[in-house]
């Protein structure tokens, strides 16, 4: 990292922090001791308010927030963050109301010529493949910012031809092969649900008290309020290499991956009313995996496919 890149992220990292000493800058920024102080000397040299404290306990302290520089980026960034954006591309819509051709636009003004002819070459010279988004989701952003501020929502939720109202606690919102979809704990149910945005038809904010410890829960560790009904079916299946990196590309938060005596598993369960859809998703992975239990899982299968040799 150049010096001055250096120091304009070191002026933002204690602006944040107030106090901090020798040790935090080495370790933050990977620099030697005598790098550090050089750096707070180039520091005082721009006018950094930095008052040193003398003693075991001691340090630096800064003396008031600094006004930080405008953020700058190098060619090697805007590349990058360009690269991201591309992934804004196949969304009608995002949590927030903005287009893709919005945000494309007013990066690209900001750029000077030379990187917009780069950024016009690499356009033929990278493929970004997307699952363009199927349908509209309307209430993106009262989801995420349901999730973020910790509120119930009430929602009309459409599912093939029922109508139901649901409470639920937003939790995250993602993308997955072309639809937006809402992890949630619902409030009637009291259990972890995964609700599909666009059957969403209307969401408003409840003054009910919000479940305190939902707070805490991420995306990634969601899935641990997971739970079943006394009518869900476990099933297991043997699963080998092949299957094992097609189930890491798609698999669902009631299945995971076990090992007995080496030899490894997809183990889960599902809902009575699932069963339509389990047996689609495991006829995905073909010659991949063998149904071990339950029995009457491998005969649906079995009467699927001969289903679609009478289609052929």
């Amino acid at each position: 990292m150049k010096k001055s890149e250096r120091i304009n992220q070191m002026l933002c990292f204690i602006n944040q922090k107030q106090q901090f000493t020798l040790r935090d800058l080495m370790q933050e920024f990977q620099i030697s001791k005598r790098t550090a102080l050089r750096d707070i000397a180039s520091l005082e040299e721009i006018g950094a308010p930095i008052y040193t404290e003398y003693g075991r306990y001691g340090g630096y302290r800064l003396l008031n927030q600094i006004p930080l520089p405008p953020i700058s980026f190098n060619s090697q960034e805007i590349y990058i963050l360009y690269f991201a954006m591309q992934a804004l591309q196949s969304f009608t819509n995002l949590p927030f109301q903005v287009s893709f051709r919005t945000i494309h636009e007013k990066f690209i003004n900001e750029l000077s010529e030379n990187q917009r002819q780069d950024i016009e070459r690499m356009q033929h010279r990278v493929s970004f493949r997307h699952t363009d988004q199927i349908k509209d989701s309307a209430y993106l952003e009262v989801l995420l910012m349901a999730a973020v501020k910790n509120k119930v929502l009430e929602i009309e939720y459409q599912k093939e031809f029922q109508k139901s109202i649901r409470t639920i606690q937003p939790i995250s919102v993602y993308p997955m092969k072309g639809y937006w979809y809402c992890q949630a704990y619902d409030i009637q149910k009291k259990a972890y649900r995964v609700f599909r945005c666009d059957r969403i038809t209307s969401a408003k904010t409840t003054n009910m008290e919000p479940i305190k410890d939902l707070n805490e829960i991420t995306i990634r560790n969601a899935q641990s309020l997971w739970k079943t009904s006394e009518q869900a079916v476990q099933f297991k299946c043997m699963i080998n290499h092949a299957g094992i990196e097609q189930f890491q590309q798609e698999h669902y938060p009631s299945m995971k991956l076990t090992y007995e005596s080496g030899t490894p598993y997809m183990v889960g369960w599902y809902e009575p009313s699932e069963l339509e859809f389990i047996i689609k998703y495991l006829a995905g992975f073909g010659k991949s995996i063998k149904i071990i239990d339950p029995p009457i899982l491998k005969e649906k299968l079995r009467q699927y496919f001969r289903d679609l040799l009478n289609n052929v």
